[in-house]
């Protein structure tokens, strides 16, 4: 690639794993931790580290679910997040800002990416539908989803990696109380603060929301683009005649709604880039003709059965019908 293609080229965050994110497949990344994490003793109560969490495309129909959480020494917090470089919450930050902050971070020999270190947590659309529509008492609902990706990304950065974090601010869903109670008991040496609009009250929060904000927004033009290319030059003419973008694969988008409904499988309505259990999705399946197929338990059985037997057994056991069971086939003229 030479130089004038490479600067055309857009910038792909690291924490980006296309495999995964066109399979729909739930997947965590963490960052290098900082020079200045690994020099630094858990003991050492004065160059500790500050960590916050936040998310984005928490209501979207289209798309995942990003938490991520940034942590760097307690010392730079202000100085460098919002002085130097003017962190803030993602939602008042332009894209463009937002997207240059994310590329500064990944950059080597800048003082983001040399004091700083972030995770983030990518929850696709099919593994959060399919953990809400659990029967009864089963369902994993999204506060809970959005729980346990919150102690999973700080586990691993303050367990697993060993970082000497101390304080933790967080951004609520819901009531902070009873959040912070939760996290207090699991993280029990932790100084845990957890707020409404904490991302635009602590530098740390700020910056764990834009790079929530630019993993989704990447993730979610990724997929659309991925999508596309799969569909013939003819389905795609058709499938996009009255738009040519999902847009922010939120409900109240119009560019959405009318992707949603140009693109419905009359079947399987759409691939795992859509939340099934969000009502916009089901409304549409039931009123704008979505077809009702039965697939009886037994029939399932006997196929699978049928199928394990003919490629080995236990050794395709994993995979089961995950191979063709669900896919479009080719129509037949």
């Amino acid at each position: 690639m030479d130089d004038q293609s490479a600067a055309e080229a857009p910038f792909i965050p690291p924490n980006i794993d296309r495999p995964r994110l066109f399979t729909g497949q739930s997947h965590a990344y963490y960052s290098a931790c900082p020079s200045l994490a690994a020099d630094a003793p858990e003991s050492d109560s004065q160059n500790y580290f500050v960590l916050g969490v936040d998310e984005a495309g928490r209501g979207p129909v289209l798309g995942p679910m990003v938490y991520s959480a940034f942590y760097l020494p307690h010392g730079l917090h202000h100085s460098l997040l919002a002085q130097k470089y003017s962190f803030d919450d993602s939602k008042v930050l332009t894209p463009a800002v937002r997207l240059n902050l994310m590329r500064t971070l990944c950059t080597p020999e800048t003082p983001l990416y040399e004091s700083c270190g972030w995770a983030t947590k990518i929850l696709s659309a099919q593994d959060i539908s399919s953990g809400m529509m659990r029967p009864g008492a089963a369902a994993y609902n999204l506060n809970a989803q959005a729980m346990d990706a919150t102690i999973e990304i700080i586990r691993g950065i303050v367990e697993e990696r060993k970082v000497n974090v101390q304080e933790v601010y967080i951004d609520t869903i819901g009531n902070p109380a009873s959040y912070q109670q939760k996290l207090e008991r699991i993280f029990p040496t932790l100084k845990i603060t957890v707020a409404k609009k904490a991302d635009s009250l602590y530098p740390c929060v700020s910056a764990a929301s834009v790079a929530a904000k630019v993993t989704r927004d990447v993730a979610l033009e990724l997929c659309y683009e991925e999508i596309m290319k799969a569909k013939s030059l003819e389905e795609a003419s058709a499938s996009t005649s009255t738009t040519d973008t999902w847009g922010s694969g939120y409900p109240s988008d119009s560019k959405c709604v009318g992707w949603l409904r140009s693109n419905m499988d009359p079947v399987f309505g759409w691939g795992n880039e859509c939340r099934f259990s969000w009502g916009t999705a089901k409304e549409m399946l039931e009123l704008k003709g979505g077809a009702r197929v039965d697939w009886p338990e037994e029939e399932n059985t006997q196929i699978r059965d049928f199928l394990l037997a003919s490629t080995g057994g236990a050794a395709k056991k994993d995979q089961e019908l995950c191979e063709w069971f669900g896919q479009r086939t080719a129509t037949i003229l």
